[in-house]
């Protein structure tokens, strides 16, 4: 098995399931509810995971994770990756938490 995705972002992971129920890919969701422990364990343990059963899917997996994250990238909502220090930023954030670069166009 393989990790494919490890997100806190509960529209991500429902797209990327229907996207591979859609698509026949075969997965297996880890921490799908484990949520309500946060503050017993740290939060990014209990991120929802995607894994891929099969890894005779891993290329047409890969490309719909892929695809998914480009098209909510796009959204104003979305979290952004800084340009200058590779940090993870919220989408309320116009500059990088890290290192104060400007978030790209």
């Amino acid at each position: 098995m393989i990790k494919l995705l490890s997100t806190d972002d509960a529209l991500l992971m429902q797209s990327a399931k229907s996207e591979f129920d859609a698509l026949g890919i075969p997965y297996l969701v880890k921490n799908e509810f484990a949520g309500g422990a946060v503050g017993e364990i740290p939060w990014i343990e209990a991120c929802p995971e995607l894994w891929l059963v099969d890894v005779s899917w891993l290329s047409r997996a890969t490309m719909v994770i892929s695809s998914l994250n480009d098209t909510l990238s796009d959204n104003d909502f979305a979290e952004w990756h800084c340009t200058v220090c590779e940090e993870k930023n919220g989408a309320a954030f116009d500059f990088c938490w890290q290192c104060e670069t400007a978030k790209p166009n």
